[in-house]
């Protein structure tokens, strides 16, 4: 039986592996969303976006993975992924800001045997949080007059909607290919969701 651990608990690898992902995607996005390829007073002025941004899209879905399996009392954990991290800066770069492939790791939970119900729902939880936080940022940036604070919202609601729609791809091990076994018409939901509100955001 797994112990039930707060929602603030994070083991000292988890905080290291979350803290180095957010930082590392985050300028990925910061090089994706600046308005001048690798210019820095822009990439300056976009990194605060992305950090916002990818503070809310990554971590939250994590988080989110990571509370659902805690709720079938499965002991989970983040981990990173540093090859995926170092490739989502170099096609950034590469791809001169018009690309990113983002995997930075993912949240692993250990248990002896979980249903293919319960890994659908672990699975799902994470796509949903980008969804519902990125239609909050998106409702929040359409009626705000400053254009500053709009990109900001609009970035943050369109990096979210990005999140969910990649990780819901049924390719395994993405989170799409679980939720796609478990129940195929919520799936359908969801990416359809996701899809929708990524290109109207764009």
């Amino acid at each position: 039986m797994a112990t039930k651990q707060s929602f603030f608990y994070f083991s000292p690898q988890e905080k290291k592996d979350l803290l180095i992902s957010w930082i590392t995607l985050s300028l990925a996005f910061a090089v994706v969303i600046s308005p001048v390829f690798l210019n820095i007073s822009n990439i300056i002025i976009s990194l605060p976006i992305a950090l916002l941004a990818v503070g809310t899209g990554f971590v939250l879905h994590e988080l989110a993975h990571r509370e659902a399996a805690k709720h079938y009392g499965f002991h989970s954990e983040f981990r990173a992924w540093y090859m995926g991290l170092a490739i989502a800066v170099i096609i950034a770069v590469v791809s001169m800001g018009q690309f990113i492939f983002a995997a930075p790791g993912a949240t692993y939970f250990f248990a002896t045997s979980v249903t293919k119900k319960q890994n659908g729902i672990i699975s799902a939880a994470g796509p949903v949080v980008n969804i519902i936080l990125g239609t909050i940022l998106l409702l929040s940036g359409i009626n705000l007059a400053d254009s500053f604070l709009q990109k900001i919202f609009l970035s943050a609601a369109m990096i979210n909607f990005y999140f969910a729609l990649f990780n819901l791809l049924p390719i395994p091990p993405l989170d799409g290919s679980k939720v796609i076994k478990w129940n195929p018409i919520i799936w359908a939901i969801l990416i359809g969701l996701s899809a929708i509100f990524s290109f109207f955001v764009l």
